[in-house]
């Protein structure tokens, strides 16, 4: 499938989870609800600190999967800096909020450098990486696009990247697409409402 295609078909779908969004007795989200999707359904990499992780490792918190990669110049740090942000502003159930980033260029984030990032950001958060293929199937999984732009020697490429986090409830189902830009209350709004489900 060429990377227009790909991309087309992963709004689409994000699109159809759109027009699903309805009822009384659902939460009205800020982002996207992608309650009930089958895509977004494992994740299973090596984190910053070379363990195998998965997403059942988190159950319990509501998850903030974002997929980047650390030399990434303005939607990365943004992102992270808003997870970090939100779950400070949310006081003792920030500690419920696991922020999670996947890097789709483990061909230049090393362990250490992640570490180093996430830390820069909150050291509670968890860095993933795969080989190449791993990094694909990853991404495949999650519907997201991601691709190599060369620059001008081979070690300065930058990566075009779906721009959007993925919101999981404390049960490990992915409920919310959140879009870049969304700001940083939109998130807190979204992680609020899952919160509240754990209470109810």
């Amino acid at each position: 499938m060429s990377t227009r295609r790909f991309a087309l078909a992963a709004l689409a779908a994000l699109t159809l989870a759109a027009c699903q969004k309805s009822g009384p007795d659902k939460p009205a989200f800020k982002g996207i609800e992608l309650t009930g999707a089958e895509y977004a359904r494992q994740l299973n990499l090596t984190d910053q600190d070379g363990r195998a992780r998965s997403l059942a490792d988190f159950k319990g918190k509501v998850l903030v999967v974002f997929f980047g990669y650390t030399q990434c110049p303005d939607v990365c740090p943004t992102t992270m800096a808003e997870v970090a942000e939100v779950k400070r502003s949310l006081g003792a159930d920030g500690d419920k909020v696991q922020g999670i980033f996947v890097t789709i260029d483990p061909e230049r984030d090393t362990g250490q450098l992640l570490k180093a990032y996430m830390a820069s950001f909150d050291p509670s958060f968890v860095a993933l990486r795969g080989s190449a293929e791993q990094t694909q199937a990853a991404a495949k999984e999650f519907k997201v696009f991601y691709a190599k732009v060369p620059g001008k020697t081979p070690e300065t490429y930058t990566m075009d990247h779906t721009a959007a986090s993925f919101i999981f409830d404390t049960e490990g189902r992915v409920r919310v697409y959140a879009r870049y830009g969304s700001g940083a209350q939109a998130l807190a709004d979204d992680i609020k409402l899952l919160l509240a489900e754990k209470k109810s």
